[in-house]
């Protein structure tokens, strides 16, 4: 989240201008060279690990053409615009942070090793449709979604970073 203006050098509100955020173009082509230079760094230092159907990427030309396969494609990063209220910017993170990966009401079935569950399809208008696929596959994807030791969901910069966060918002709320 990007605060849509901040404290000048004298301590005075300064709001940003209407389009005040970098173009969605722009920033999808950035976050996917930086992902890729990454992951490609990760690769070069053999932290990466491949399972399954996905082990012929340890050869070093077959992971070099996914790269460039996946570098040739245009990325889509979300860039919602800005919120009314504070209210509503609580209720949005609420969605997202506070929540399990899958909610017990989406899953439809369980029996036989497999389980069934309900999901969107973006790609058809946001579909409702069943997916079925094998326990230890669900698993595999629930944890995918469990952070590692010492990962935060949220990080805090700028105005509403830890150091001066409660003088800073209480500046920002009468300034406004």
């Amino acid at each position: 989240i990007v605060p849509g203006g901040g404290l000048s050098s004298i301590g005075k509100w300064v709001s940003s201008r209407k389009k005040f955020f970098i173009p969605v173009k722009v920033l999808s082509r950035k976050f996917r060279g930086k992902f890729l230079y990454y992951l490609k760094q990760l690769y070069n230092e053999n932290k990466l690990n491949f399972y399954g159907s996905q082990q012929y990427l340890y050869n070093d030309n077959e992971f070099e053409n996914l790269l460039s396969s996946i570098y040739s494609k245009e990325w889509v990063v979300y860039c919602k615009p800005p919120f009314k209220k504070a209210a509503c910017v609580v209720e949005y993170l609420g969605r997202y942070t506070h929540k399990v990966a899958i909610s017990n009401n989406r899953i439809i079935n369980i029996e036989n090793g497999n389980v069934t569950f309900r999901w969107r399809d973006y790609k058809e208008s946001s579909k409702c449709k069943l997916m079925t696929i094998s326990s230890d596959e669900f698993i595999r994807r629930f944890l995918i979604h469990i952070l590692p030791s010492g990962f935060m969901k949220i990080r805090h910069y700028g105005l509403l970073g830890n150091r001066n966060k409660t003088t800073k918002l209480k500046l920002c709320k009468y300034l406004t």
